[in-house]
């Protein structure tokens, strides 16, 4: 039995759009992104009160990088990993961790944009500085894409978790100026599987907003 605990447009997005590429059977249980996760119930499943939580046959998984890793060894037919003997593993293994690195900097204007209320606590200087840290993953990515359709030279989990890193991320620094980035983000907009992660009809979302200008 594989369960997993998603708050839409959070990190459990990239374990979901993962869990419809594989095809195999799963379960989703869909929590608010707020107090609930603090709660006795969920602190069961992640010690922290974060999302994605992972149950896989009795194991409770709560990082998402780890998520991927164990779904791809798993179910290893589907190609979506890369084979610890495989000349592409070094660089899956680094793609699918630095969709945490751009993750980070999309947290940081989240709480900026989101979380905090009052003006007076919120920061310009982050909510101008992040963008720019942003975009510099964008180049690091234009550059890897140039000549290719996916981040590795077939369509892997890699492209799931840089992907939904960059969905989050383009909610605060745009793709279009990366046209490399842009073109793979429409291919991945287009496949099935990332249509079936995004926020359904009643969902609560992250990010009632498309886009997020820096605070003055």
């Amino acid at each position: 039995m594989i369960r997993l605990h998603h708050a839409p447009e959070t990190r459990s997005m990239r374990v979901l759009w993962l869990l419809h590429e594989l095809g195999e059977p799963f379960e989703v249980k869909v929590w608010p992104f707020g107090k609930e996760l603090r709660s006795d119930e969920y602190a069961a499943l992640h010690p922290v009160g974060r999302v994605p939580a992972l149950e896989i046959d009795g194991t409770q998984i709560w990082e998402s990088g780890a998520m991927i890793e164990v779904l791809c060894e798993r179910f290893h037919g589907a190609g979506l990993g890369r084979a610890v003997d495989h000349p592409e593993r070094a660089d899956w293994l680094t793609l699918v961790h630095f969709a945490e690195t751009i993750s980070q900097h999309s947290a940081a204007l989240t709480q900026q944009h989101i979380m905090l209320y009052p003006d007076d606590v919120r920061s310009p200087v982050v909510t101008k500085l992040e963008p720019k840290r942003i975009a510099r993953c964008y180049a690091a990515l234009e550059g890897r894409l140039a000549g290719q359709e996916w981040l590795l030279s077939t369509f892997s989990a890699a492209d799931v978790a840089v992907g939904q890193a960059v969905y989050m991320a383009r909610h605060f620094a745009r793709t279009e100026e990366f046209a490399n980035v842009h073109a793979w983000m429409q291919r991945c907009e287009a496949r099935p599987a990332y249509q079936a992660s995004l926020p359904q009809e009643g969902q609560p979302r992250l990010y009632p907003q498309s886009f997020y200008e820096p605070i003055t």
